[in-house]
């Protein structure tokens, strides 16, 4: 890779709003308060996503803090005739196998469990090989950040589930589905995890030890 030619050594550099490519340089005639902006949607041009490192990092560790009560308070209560029960992620999990829905279960668990952690982990790897600059399998993870942009909006699968559910059932004394504040943690881990691989600037990857300003 390091036989191409850089976007800045050829004088460009990317609007990351609208996705226009723009050339750099001292003169240019879209330059607004001795800084450049886009040509076409007037935003502030930066070779890299400003702070990244820093952003990326406050909301990864918010996100992970969030998610311990998210998994310790129940996310919904249900009532029915003969049954009551406030459910955590993992005790619907564990309700729903023993019921006999064990592939429901398992997407469930997957995409509560499985996969916040693993965005948690596969982003602070990100981070961490970044800002030492290191070489080590830099392909690899530019495709796992892609992957974990991908799949982050799989992880809302309860909070779906328990909107659906509240608005469905609704029996009066015969069923009842409520939320339970389990699911706003949740909901909110989700949303900045989310946040934190959009603040993440995957061109840093190839930087080495060049920094994001």
């Amino acid at each position: 890779m390091s036989a191409f030619p850089r976007a800045a050594e050829l004088g460009l550099i990317g609007c990351h709003v609208c996705g226009l490519t723009c050339r750099s340089g001292p003169g240019d005639e879209y330059l607004e308060g001795g800084h450049m902006v886009c040509p076409r949607c007037g935003s502030a041009l930066h070779r890299r996503k400003p702070n990244s490192f820093v952003r990326t990092w406050a909301l990864l560790i918010t996100g992970f803090l969030l998610y311990i009560p998210a998994n310790v308070l129940p996310i919904m209560h249900t009532a029915s005739l003969n049954d009551i029960d406030d459910n955590t992620i993992i005790s619907g999990v564990v309700e729903l196998w023993v019921k006999g829905s064990p592939d429901l279960a398992v997407i469930v668990f997957t995409a509560s469990i499985v996969v916040p952690m693993l965005k948690f982990l596969s982003m602070g790897t990100l981070l961490l090989s970044s800002q030492r600059g290191s070489d080590w399998a830099r392909p690899q993870r530019a495709k796992l950040y892609r992957l974990v942009e991908f799949i982050g909006y799989w992880s809302m699968l309860d909070v779906f589930v328990v909107a659906l559910l509240t608005a469905l059932v609704r029996f009066g004394l015969l069923s009842l589905v409520e939320p339970l504040p389990g699911v706003i943690f949740f909901g909110l881990t989700v949303v900045l995890t989310m946040l934190a691989s959009m603040s993440f600037d995957p061109r840093l990857i190839w930087d080495g030890r060049d920094t994001d300003d």
